[in-house]
């Protein structure tokens, strides 16, 4: 190495960093033979700190800006006065450049289910995630306690440590709040600023700042979500008796338009009837559990024996099945209402004693 080549770079030397991208937390500037020349200039851009190591432990640290570089040692006269050491200056140190701006969007969540103990539903399995946003804020504890002497270190490098101490806290909250489940689903800003809190003194241990946490989401597991819709599903529904005569209503429209014969009928008369029950029984509490009173004259007796005083015996007489008016033995119609008076079933022919919605043999609905 020659006089002049030596001169040249002792005050040539511009000290920068150009960012490349997002990834780069730390970064080592290249100095030839590790070597640091006297009167450098060294060039800090906005959202960069940069870190002057000497002697292998940390020195001083420039803000933005432009700085002129100034030790105790002068490597220009102490190898002008050493010709033997071949103008190697004995100046060993290094500068380190740090990315102080924000890094967004950085995303966490649980892996795997936390299990907890809820007061509403017991012991549930919650899965949660969501952003975070943080940056370097003491480049010399960053330096000591995380990134070191290595050339490059980037926020993959990091962002593992941070997401686990995420879920940790966030699953020592769950905990300790003993807050049910759907509060905590219903109250995500609060539980990231929570959970934020408890956060940021480990992030400052490691000369980070955290500057937001956002909880996005907290769920159950697939199949503890479709027990949840289904208890969801029966807080709705209420008074099961007023959903019941509803879902009865709801049906005889779609009975009553099948045109699947006597199946459709039956199902049609079968909604009816139930619908008819459950208007009774609606209507018996509305009056204080007394079955309602039939309006209308009172209905005949159904016979009608010898007259009393006669000196001899009337014909026996029996109830008409449909006006209840007195009928002569072996009549086959009503003289009143003119209705037959021998049922039998439609489909079986069975015989019948008395009207019935349904024969007792068949199960045929009776008009």
């Amino acid at each position: 190495m020659g006089f002049l080549d030596f001169v040249k770079k002792q005050f040539i030397d511009i000290i920068q960093w150009t960012e490349d991208g997002d990834e780069v937390l730390a970064w080592r500037f290249p100095m030839r033979d590790m070597e640091i020349q006297q009167g450098a200039q060294l060039t800090v851009r906005e959202t960069q700190s940069a870190l002057f190591v000497h002697q292998g432990k940390p020195a001083d640290l420039f803000g933005p800006g432009q700085h002129t570089i100034k030790t105790q040692n002068i490597p220009l006269l102490t190898d002008l006065a050493n010709w033997d050491k071949l103008f190697e200056s004995p100046f060993k140190s290094d500068v380190y450049f740090f990315s102080t701006r924000l890094r967004l969007n950085q995303k966490w969540g649980t892996s795997n289910p936390i299990t907890l103990r809820d007061r509403e539903f017991g012991a549930v399995r919650l899965r949660a995630f969501g952003i975070y946003t943080f940056r370097i804020a003491a480049p010399h504890v960053f330096y000591q306690k995380v990134s070191g002497s290595r050339d490059t270190y980037t926020v993959g490098d990091v962002e593992g440590q941070l997401r686990n101490s995420a879920v940790a806290v966030l699953t020592d909250h769950f905990a300790e709040s003993s807050i049910p489940f759907l509060d905590m689903a219903a109250n995500q800003v609060e539980l990231g600023a929570a959970v934020a809190d408890k956060l940021r003194p480990m992030f400052a241990d490691l000369g980070l700042a955290l500057e937001g946490f956002q909880v996005q989401n907290v769920s159950l597991p697939e199949e503890l979500q479709k027990r949840l819709d289904e208890r969801i599903g029966m807080g709705l529904v209420g008074d099961m008796a007023r959903y019941t005569q509803f879902q009865t209503a709801q049906s005889i429209p779609v009975a009553a338009a099948n045109e699947g014969g006597v199946a459709g009928a039956g199902a049609g008369l079968g909604a009816g009837i139930a619908m008819g029950q459950a208007m009774g029984r609606a209507m018996s509490q509305a009056t204080g559990g007394q079955p309602p009173a039939a309006s209308g004259p009172a209905a005949p007796p159904m016979r009608v024996g010898p007259a009393a005083g006669a000196g001899s015996a009337a014909p026996v007489a029996e109830a008409c099945v449909r006006c209840a008016r007195p009928v002569p033995r072996g009549a086959r119609f009503c003289p009143e209402c003119g209705a037959a008076q021998a049922l039998t079933c439609p489909r079986c022919n069975t015989h019948l004693d008395k009207p019935t919605r349904f024969c007792p043999e068949c199960g045929a609905p009776q008009a």
